[in-house]
């Protein structure tokens, strides 16, 4: 399988991390190798994270000109604190789905094409079919509703546990019977919340996120940035809340307290509002208008 994505951000994130010299950066999601190719051609080495074999292959092959200065390893982007040496000089991640997972009927992303209802992004663990089978309906429902902001949730989760869909199409199909005709959506298709809370949940998207924002901390080193892209508003806010305490921007001390204590300040802000997409960049990729890049550095002095 070919892995050929559009790099979302790409010159941003460049910038970010070309003011501080020679360093190694981690990217977390490594994907098509988009990122990691550009910060390798402004003098870095990059550490390659992805759980996708298809991606890691790719990659290898594509960034194979620059020798030792890159390197990859399978992995899942929330064990970055277990998989790599700190610290480092940075951290990139990019949150969204790639081109290749989306638009391969095999891997089971996309509502367009009709295949196997997998939404796996690496080659392990219970398929989106296997979820929907394996919870019971309330359950069902609350993820649908928790994670992909779904108002139908309960009616969409009965219906899908009625027709245990194996594939996409079938899938789709529940979706549409649970949604009445006059409430389905103008701007997207009626199934796209529904999957993206599947895909999240298999894939316990906002789990590995939560657990690489927690090792920021030993995993850079003074001067250290971290730099993450989120496409919608679950990773956008876990990414705004955690660079805020890291930051010492929200109140430490139990609701109730005369006096909050603020939070000790061991980052600063790069970002103050995330960067977003050009429109430029928005005509030729349209999956880049809902990214957004926010951004820290480590206090302390560089080594």
């Amino acid at each position: 399988m070919s892995f050929t994505h559009l790099t979302v951000l790409k010159d941003e994130v460049v910038r970010l991390f070309s003011q501080r010299g020679a360093q190694v950066i981690v990217d977390g999601t490594l994907g098509g190798g988009g990122h990691s190719e550009a910060l390798l051609e402004a003098g870095c080495s990059v550490i390659g994270v992805d759980r996708d074999p298809h991606a890691l292959e790719a990659a290898t092959a594509r960034l194979a000109r620059f020798g030792s200065r890159f390197r990859a390893v399978k992995g899942e982007f929330g064990q970055v604190g277990a998989l790599i040496d700190a610290p480092v000089g940075g951290l990139v991640l990019d949150l969204g789905v790639s081109s290749p997972q989306l638009d391969t009927p095999a891997r089971g992303f996309s509502f367009q094409h009709d295949g196997p209802l997998d939404m796996r992004m690496g080659d392990e663990g219970e398929t989106a079919a296997d979820l929907i089978a394996r919870l019971p309906e309330a359950e069902l429902a609350d993820v649908i509703y928790q994670l992909g902001e779904e108002r139908f949730s309960r009616p969409i989760a009965r219906e899908l546990k009625a027709a245990q869909p194996r594939t996409t199409a079938a899938a789709v199909d529940a979706i549409k019977r649970a949604v009445p005709r006059r409430a389905w959506p103008k701007d997207v298709h009626v199934a796209t919340r529904t999957f993206q809370a599947l895909r999240i949940a298999v894939n316990h998207e906002l789990e590995q996120l939560d657990a690489a924002l927690s090792a920021l901390p030993t995993l850079l080193a003074p001067g250290g940035v971290a730099a993450i892209i989120s496409f919608h508003s679950l990773e956008d806010r876990a990414v705004k809340q955690a660079f805020k305490r890291l930051c010492g921007e929200v109140d430490d001390a139990p609701k109730g307290l005369p006096i909050p204590s603020r939070a000790v300040a061991t980052f600063e802000p790069l970002t103050r509002k995330p960067i977003v997409a050009t429109d430029a960049e928005v005509a030729h990729n349209p999956r880049a208008r809902s990214a957004k890049l926010r951004a820290v550095q480590k206090l302390g002095a560089q080594p």
